[in-house]
């Protein structure tokens, strides 16, 4: 991928990302909230403070997984030291279009890590395998794709149902912050 630096300092930082949020905001600083570390985490987390690790996560406020995966993000972040920088999806295709997931989709949140010299070393996203699976079962209850039904259904079923689940299931919380921990182990 070469030297993320320049798309690194066009980020915004975790302040002005959530200070610009229109929606989702109120979700995500609830799972930022409520959201905590266990201390075997921190000690992980503050084990990595010289690496000087940064981080360009590519998302969007009106994203579900991006309100309660990036505040988990943010308090791996803190306690790492590691520093964060957030573009806008639809802002900055260039960069999400060599990040697709599965070759074809521009899902998010993408993060990707990386060295003091802005070198990848790592990727996340844009969800758990316990979120996956969770979103997986809620869309098998939709109605075909193709059918009259869908949209009306995938945002008032689907929608409603995976933002309730991930804005109060700190289980799902707890395998999202040990999928990302898993990422940080392997770099």
């Amino acid at each position: 991928m070469g030297n993320l630096k320049s798309w690194f300092e066009k980020g915004m930082n975790q302040y002005e990302y959530i200070h610009n949020m229109q929606v989702h905001k109120e979700n995500l600083l609830k799972v930022y909230n409520q959201f905590t570390l266990t201390d075997t985490d921190k000690e992980f987390l503050q084990a990595l403070q010289d690496k000087e690790i940064k981080a360009v996560i590519l998302t969007a406020d009106w994203c579900g997984d991006a309100m309660v995966n990036l505040p988990i993000l943010m308090r791996l972040a803190d306690e790492a030291l590691l520093e964060t920088r957030y573009l806008i999806r639809d802002e900055n295709l260039e960069l999400m279009d060599q990040y697709l997931t599965n070759g074809t989709a521009r899902s998010i949140p993408i993060i990707i890590f990386l060295n003091k010299e802005y070198e990848e070393i790592g990727k996340w996203g844009p969800r758990s395998k316990e979120a996956q699976r969770l979103a997986d079962d809620l869309k098998a209850t939709l109605p075909p794709k193709d059918s009259a039904e869908y949209e009306t259904a995938f945002k008032e079923n689907f929608i409603k149902a995976f933002i309730e689940s991930i804005t109060t299931d700190k289980s799902l919380w707890t395998d999202i912050k040990n999928d990302m921990l898993s990422t940080l182990k392997n770099m």
